[in-house]
């Protein structure tokens, strides 16, 4: 790097392997469920942190998993729309982006398993837009106002689809909708 500071590069360098060891998994996750496969959400993944590379550090940095998620949506439906692949997968841990861990615990128990298996197949019941903020919500851990700003919905609407995908799925699950087990807004 000619002219440059040796030690920005490092300190670049190292933000960035950080942001690969703390994003990696959630975006391949939540990629997954975009488009469908697992590969085609490891590409999305990698074109994303080159992304990164390209950005100025402090201008992302304040809503780096904001701005991660926003690029890796983008891209995942970028790819959908030019393969023209309007359908996805219909298996429901495909479609809720569930990557096997590679240090699954066999142990694990079969009623465990079977009670994760069918809330997933009651997720995939609800419209897309419902699933992907539920996701973002619990699993990812987003606020309404940060879901708002990777799916393009307002505010508004991320909170009225959190609830009405919840409450069918309370429905669906046989628990009664006495709202306290409502998702607290979370701007």
């Amino acid at each position: 790097m000619a002219g440059g500071d040796p030690s920005a590069a490092t300190d670049r360098d190292g933000w960035i392997r950080a942001a690969v060891e703390r994003f990696e998994g959630p975006l391949t996750r939540y990629a997954v469920r975009v488009v469908g496969e697992v590969e085609a959400a490891r590409d999305i993944v990698q074109e994303t942190f080159l992304k990164l590379c390209g950005q100025d550090r402090g201008r992302v940095e304040p809503h780096l998993a904001e701005w991660l998620f926003t690029v890796c949506r983008n891209r995942a439906l970028d790819v959908l729309r030019k393969e023209g692949r309007v359908s996805r997968s219909r298996d429901p841990e495909t479609r809720l982006g569930v990557v096997p861990a590679a240090d699954a615990d066999p142990a694990d128990g079969q009623e465990r398993r079977d009670e994760l298996d069918r809330v997933l197949r009651l997720m995939a019941m609800l419209p897309e837009s419902q699933q992907e903020v539920i996701r973002l919500r619990f699993q990812e851990g987003f606020s309404y106002k940060e879901i708002s700003r990777i799916t393009g919905f307002s505010v508004g609407n991320v909170g009225y689809l959190l609830h009405m995908g919840l409450k069918s799925l309370r429905g669906r699950l046989g628990v009664p909708d006495d709202g306290a087990a409502s998702p607290g807004r979370h701007a």
